[in-house]
């Protein structure tokens, strides 16, 4: 009698702490969860109801408390958050999807060959191409319209440099966009020889040509959207910052996430023309689960490659060149003025080191007396040693670790000893910052975050190349760069409350990995993609 009496009190036991566990969406279980909170504390186990964390710990501590139809074996996996890129263009990398691939071309006559192959696949009226980057040629100049008049005579050819700063088109683009040797060039640059257009064009002068291309139409628009989607979730890519968007395609991306077509979360950096400022600034912030629109983008020059970006002093492989700002500074600073009056955020592209001067003085100047503003320099790329004392300010450095791996083989080059020390200076900027936000610019580069990850901690290129790393002195730790990829990145879209670490109450945006990024050898970081990629608790790869 006494053995069923304990009996029974075991099973009323066990029944009443069945019933006290709180049901779930989904439990992970046996998995190394990098949380990425203050502590960089480590976790086996998380509960997910509704699309947030409601509870991280062990699985004793998971299992003790709630339960789930949908319980998940971590099998040792590797958790991080899901992976931010705090600046990339993808839209445009949508877009790029649908038009001629060049990345990676070697020579003008293979862009040739790449172009036959995409006229004869799509038959288009207008041939758009995108990627081409003169460095990487056995001669490093630039191309002209010469070969592509030989072979497109009668259909116009406009073809984006991978920075997207320098394009070369065609007699007919030329033709069709009234370009001639008189053409002004203002805030860039219209290449001349031999007394008439070479086809190629720089910065601000591009924009005669792109009024000429047709628009894409809004079943291409959808299509880019979503086959970029793809490749971010492949890539265990949750939120992209968007650096530089109309508010046409804001639209069609709240338009296409409300119908439950489009998940990924967006970072929204509106185009800052005096049209987009008016309506958005009458408008106000836009918030939603999965768009954040509070932000403007400002252009301060061109690029280094192009030989766009704006330097103190001439460049030295181009003594007389020193690139341009886009616009006059009286411009920039009414720009930045009116921003500032508000509560969005600027973020503003600056390369050289005279454009990163003037614009860092024109963020202290207009945000006095103000707090928390989190304006960011995007790219940041060359600093005279007197400017990084800026970052202490609270503005925030949003950088791209494969510029410098990308850059490398010839930034000396264009820079020279000196100036190429404060290039790329990452840890320099993080000590002055706090922080850095981590992005890659796709598609200028590629969209692989671990290329990111890679090119920070070893400051070497995907061939690790050099063997000892460029500039170690400014490479990041592994926990750094995680940071900058997650954390860092969402506090600098004011997002920290909500995404960017594993945390209760956040959103469940992760990714999985077979391998430990922490610990996993140098040379196999480039090759790593993750098993799984989760937004709002639900897998989306």
């Amino acid at each position: 009698m006494k053995s069923i009496t304990l009996f029974l009190a075991l099973f009323l036991l066990i029944s009443c702490g069945q019933k006290n566990k709180i049901s779930v969406d989904t439990i992970i279980t046996d998995a190394t969860i990098y949380s990425i909170n203050n502590s960089f504390e480590k976790a086996s186990a998380m509960a997910i109801d509704k699309g947030k964390i409601v509870a991280i710990g062990t699985n004793r501590e998971i299992a003790k408390q709630y339960e789930s139809k949908n319980t998940i074996e971590g099998e040792g996996k590797f958790i991080y958050p899901g992976l931010i890129d705090a600046h990339c263009h993808f839209y445009s990398y949508g877009l790029s999807l649908q038009e001629a691939d060049l990345r990676g071309t070697k020579s003008m006559a293979e862009i040739i060959t790449r172009l036959k192959a995409f006229q004869k696949d799509k038959n288009p009226t207008f041939i758009v191409g995108n990627g081409w980057d003169q460095n990487d040629w056995k001669v490093k100049k630039y191309p002209t319209k010469a070969e592509l008049d030989a072979v497109f005579p009668d259909i116009p050819v406009v073809l984006n440099r991978v920075d997207g700063h320098a394009i070369i088109v065609n007699s007919k683009a030329l033709k069709l966009a009234g370009i001639t040797k008189n053409t002004k060039a203002v805030g860039g640059q219209i290449e001349i020889a031999n007394g008439e257009p070479t086809g190629i064009l720089v910065d601000n002068p591009m924009e005669l040509v792109f009024k000429i291309i047709p628009k894409p139409t809004r079943k291409i628009q959808i299509a880019a959207l979503l086959d970029a989607e793809k490749v971010m979730f492949d890539y265990g890519l949750t939120t992209v910052n968007d650096a530089g968007l109309d508010p046409d395609i804001i639209h069609l991306m709240d338009s296409l996430q409300k119908a439950k077509l489009m998940k990924l979360n967006v970072y929204a950096m509106i185009t800052a023309n005096q049209k987009n400022i008016d309506l958005y600034l009458k408008k106000g912030i836009y918030k939603t689960d999965n768009l954040n629109v509070r932000s403007f983008k400002m252009y301060g020059d061109g690029a280094l490659g192009s030989r766009g970006a704006c330097m103190h002093n001439p460049y030295s492989d181009m003594p007389g060149q020193y690139g341009a700002l886009l616009s006059p500074v009286s411009e920039l600073k009414e720009v930045a003025r009116q921003i500032a009056t508000s509560d969005f955020q600027l973020n503003t592209h600056a390369i050289g080191d005279s454009a990163n001067t003037v614009i860092l003085k024109i963020y202290r100047e207009v945000l006095e007396d103000t707090k928390d503003r989190r304006w960011k320099i995007e790219h940041a790329q060359v600093l005279r040693e007197a400017d990084f004392d800026y970052f202490r300010l609270g503005i925030i450095p949003s950088v791209q670790p494969t510029h410098a791996t990308s850059d490398m083989y010839w930034a000396g080059d264009r820079l020279g000893k000196e100036r190429l020390k404060n290039a790329y200076a990452y840890k320099k900027m993080l000590q002055k910052a706090g922080m850095v936000a981590l992005g890659t610019d796709f598609p200028v580069e590629e969209v692989n975050p671990m290329l990111t990850f890679h090119a920070a901690v070893a400051r070497k290129d995907s061939k690790e190349y050099p063997k000892d790393g460029f500039q170690m002195e400014n490479a990041l730790t592994r926990a750094e760069t995680l940071r900058g990829m997650t954390i860092w990145a969402a506090y600098s879209n004011f997002e920290e409350k909500e995404k960017g670490s594993l945390e209760v109450g956040k959103w469940a945006d992760f990714v999985m990995y077979d391998q430990d990024l922490m610990k996993v050898e140098e040379n196999k970081i480039v090759k790593m993609k993750p098993t799984n990629t989760y937004l709002k608790g639900k897998k989306v790869k």
